[in-house]
């Protein structure tokens, strides 16, 4: 057994399938049916939680103010396409988590991003906290809005040392799950993926932080020989444990000091600073984790981004998505608020966009 993630008791396939079907709903109603179908969706109060710089939205009628009429407004033929869909419940709370994008003609522009008048992919990562009656009682949602800057031609940060590309789906075409996992694998997928945690947390950065350290050390023992890791806009996406070594995690742990010791220390020193997990569950071959935030680090090292550094702290808003495959971890699916992150690191990503169109 996993602490906390209960096997048997995962979402069933009737509240999956009502969830995914109003959430595709409310991606294309348009006017006063996106009152009617928020309030089918979710709570009044609902908490929403969405990536900066929009934030917190207290209620379902700010998550419409702030988040989707804007976005509906920029993308006027807004749909919704998930390429995974599953669900778990974690310490006795039901979830459902996707990862896909939002898709339309972005006719005008959104949160200072200008129009392109071309087709727009929305990357997400989203976590929807279900009550007992099966309403959405809390939304956390992770869209790419630094994607989205990409695709208008207003890039505002040095190149990205991964590949820009859209992510696709799982390489096996079965991640939108209307069925709970079998719990004994269910089990296996999030035990395997808390494991490499385990190897990550207790690497010391200190002392042993080289690139071949890193592909040498025990989360070898859990990536496939062709591992994927989807990165969010600002980072890229990366092959191979020696190309997410060098694309992502080796400039990241130079950039960012974290707590160390063993998985216990390090989980009680990223306690202290209010970091963990709100979600922590398998579903079959897959299994995921996230947090707002989940990552409590220094800004010690230049590099990342490009960008200097700052010496604060800063907390990251991060989901994981895993597809357990052949045995090993095959793909995941990393949305990171990026904005979020940069603006702790002392740059502001929609200022240097306003400038760069002032002038």
């Amino acid at each position: 057994m996993v602490a906390d993630f209960d096997p048997l008791a995962s979402p069933d396939g009737a509240s999956r399938r009502r969830v995914y079907d109003l959430l595709h709903a409310l991606a294309q109603a348009r006017g006063d049916a996106l009152d009617g179908t928020i309030a089918s969706l979710a709570r009044p109060d609902a908490e929403w939680r969405v990536a900066h710089p929009i934030n917190s939205c207290a209620g379902n009628a700010s998550a419409l103010a702030g988040a989707y009429r804007p976005l509906i407004a920029a993308l006027p033929d807004l749909e919704r396409r998930d390429t995974i869909f599953v669900g778990g419940t974690f310490k006795g709370r039901r979830h459902l988590a996707a990862i896909g994008h939002y898709c339309g003609t972005m006719r005008g522009d959104w949160l200072g991003i200008p129009a392109t008048n071309r087709p727009i992919y929305l990357r997400y990562g989203e976590v929807y906290r279900l009550d007992e009656d099966g309403f959405v009682d809390q939304a956390n949602l992770l869209w790419d809005v630094l994607d989205v800057m990409r695709q208008a031609g207003v890039w505002p940060l040095a190149p990205m040392l991964g590949s820009a590309e859209m992510w696709p789906g799982p390489i096996t075409a079965d991640g939108v799950r209307f069925a709970p996992g079998e719990p004994a694998r269910s089990v296996a997928s999030i035990a395997q993926t808390l494991a490499m945690h385990g190897a990550l947390a207790e690497f010391d950065d200190r002392k042993a932080l080289t690139r071949d350290n890193l592909i040498a050390m025990p989360q070898k023992d859990h990536w496939h020989p062709k591992m994927m890791w989807y990165g969010p806009a600002g980072i890229g996406t990366t092959r191979g444990l020696d190309g997410f070594v060098d694309g992502h995690q080796l400039p990241f742990r130079v950039a960012f000091q974290r707590p160390q010791g063993t998985v216990a220390d390090v989980q009680a020193e990223k306690a202290r600073h209010g970091a963990g997990h709100y979600i922590r569950i398998g579903d079959g071959p897959y299994s995921v984790t996230g947090g707002w935030p989940s990552v409590y680090a220094i800004h010690g090292g230049g590099g990342f981004c490009g960008l200097p550094p700052s010496g604060r702290p800063v907390f990251m808003r991060v989901m994981d998505f895993y597809l357990h495959h052949e045995g090993l971890i095959r793909e995941n699916w990393v949305p990171l608020d990026m904005l979020n992150l940069l603006a702790q690191m002392g740059f502001d990503a929609l200022a240097r966009l306003r400038e760069v169109l002032r002038r």
